[in-house]
């Protein structure tokens, strides 16, 4: 944890900020930064020197500009529900909460698109599309708070991107404000537009590049048919291997998702208990969509392969209040581990479907090693692990197992041809894992693109890219 930022800002500057968005908008006082000192992720803290709160485009097009001029770093942040450190401020930072844009501003049915600010809460706008026959299909478990600016941001993902795709597949166009303040538009709402894929660069890009004003995203039709199917299995390898014969059939859900036995205890004991059998070592959610006869088809075809990965029981929710309960429980499982322990690490990684049996025997001794609590629920379709580690940071020795045992777990997946994150990014918590998975030329070539949107590393400065791998830390002149 980095120590509390207790310096008051320049008078001069809190002034100056006050004047574009009102003085109740600025946040000076420690008391008043703290709150914003952490994101979802318990084990990286910073208390930002100012936080200012704008509520339209003018306003932060004028933020960014003064603090251009005054050669100020600053830091975007959504909702704070992230899970990599990544909208941290402190230091001599001022951080931008654009929760107060939160205007959905147009939804046309025809074209299937929606144009938002960023501050808008992602299952709202699914819930504003739905009378039209349409959904927002990016689905983070944290959907009911996280805004669509901080997914825009980290490139999010959810249960559903198996068959529907990350952030990066439903946005098609952006109204960017540079950190020097200029605009920049990227995309096309038309259609994909000649020339470099700008807007996919600015997706997943971490606030280092600037911060969207406008996001046009595109909607899907609602499917006509949905099948959620639960099916659970006495041993991990079993609901693993499952797993990979169903997309080897050639079916690809809308979600498969996974959870351990550690996972379904303490889903099962909270308020969000939702019906799932505690004694079996692990549970698969399997939904289908799309047209009735296809759904219903593959249906059967997934029944005979779970049973023939001896499935104790699959069962199929038959009332959408039935799968409403099913999946509460996979997305508020997070929520259902503060019973275990006060804190939580999120960890985040990709691995090939067929090494899934492996990995999780892996981070099952790597969790006895170091004598920890570690629960997994996970996109298991796209191989999106999340073991989950409870733990209590005031106990600094056990913090700094929980840290061993991270590194271990990354370099595991990595070694097993993995990635160093699904869909949380790097932020701060896993900077030092970006050589692992990168060379010295391409992380230079990072730095680079990085300088192209912002020349003087002001925007969301020390995460993603570990400093040293700059050219400038490599080849001093």
């Amino acid at each position: 944890m980095a120590p509390a930022n207790t310096d008051r800002p320049d008078p001069g500057l809190l002034a100056a900020l006050g004047a574009i968005v009102g003085p109740k908008w600025v946040r000076s006082h420690l008391t008043e930064r703290r709150p914003f000192e952490a994101d979802g992720l318990p084990t990286h803290a910073s208390v930002p020197m100012a936080v200012v709160l704008p509520s339209s485009r003018e306003q932060v097009i004028a933020v960014l500009k003064l603090l251009a001029e005054r050669n100020v770093p600053w830091v975007a942040r959504g909702a704070g529900t992230g899970l990599s450190g990544g909208a941290l401020a402190g230091g001599n930072a001022v951080l931008i909460p654009l929760t107060r844009m939160n205007r959905i501003l147009s939804i046309d049915p025809v074209r299937q698109r929606a144009v938002i600010e960023p501050g808008v809460v992602n299952a709202r706008l699914s819930d504003a599309a739905a009378p039209f026959g349409l959904q927002y299909a990016p689905d983070p478990s944290s959907q009911t708070a996280c805004t669509i600016g901080g997914n825009v941001a980290e490139n999010a993902g959810g249960p559903h991107c198996l068959k529907y795709g990350t952030t990066t597949n439903h946005v098609v166009a952006l109204e960017a404000v540079l950190p020097d303040g200029s605009l920049a538009r990227l995309g096309s709402p038309h259609g994909e537009p000649w020339g470099p894929d700008l807007v996919g660069l600015f997706v997943g890009s971490e606030g280092m590049f600037g911060i969207a004003l406008e996001i046009t995203v595109r909607l899907v039709p609602l499917p006509t048919t949905i099948r959620t199917l639960l099916a659970d299995f006495a041993t991990v390898r079993d609901a693993t291997e499952a797993v990979g014969s169903i997309v080897a059939a050639g079916i690809v859900p809308a979600a498969l998702e996974m959870m351990d036995q550690a996972c379904i205890a303490a889903v099962e004991a909270s308020i969000y208990a939702a019906g799932y059998p505690t004694d079996a070592a692990a549970v698969l959610l399997v939904e289908l969509d799309g047209a009735t006869a296809s759904v219903e088809a593959e249906a059967a075809l997934v029944h005979e392969l779970l049973r023939a990965h001896r499935a104790r029981g699959v069962r199929s929710a038959e009332t959408a209040t039935d799968r409403a309960r099913l999946w509460q429980g996979r997305k508020k499982a997070f929520g259902a581990m503060g019973r275990v322990a006060p804190d939580l690490v999120v960890q985040d990684a990709v691995v090939p479907r067929s090494s899934l049996p492996s990995i999780l025997e892996t981070i099952g001794t790597i969790g006895r090693k170091y004598r920890l609590t570690v629960c997994n629920v996970f996109h298991a379709g796209d191989g999106n692990l999340h073991p989950n580690i409870c733990y209590d940071r005031r106990d600094s020795a056990l913090a700094d197992r929980v840290a061993r045992a991270s590194a271990e777990i990354m370099e595991a997946c990595v070694a097993a041809g993995g990635s160093i994150t699904g869909e949380h990014g790097v932020g701060a918590d896993k900077i030092d894992y970006m050589p692992m998975i990168f060379d010295s030329t391409s992380l230079a070539m990072m730095c680079d693109v990085r300088r192209v949107f912002d020349p003087a590393n002001r925007a969301n400065p020390n995460k993603v890219i570990p400093i040293h791998a700059c050219r400038e830390w490599r080849e001093p002149q």
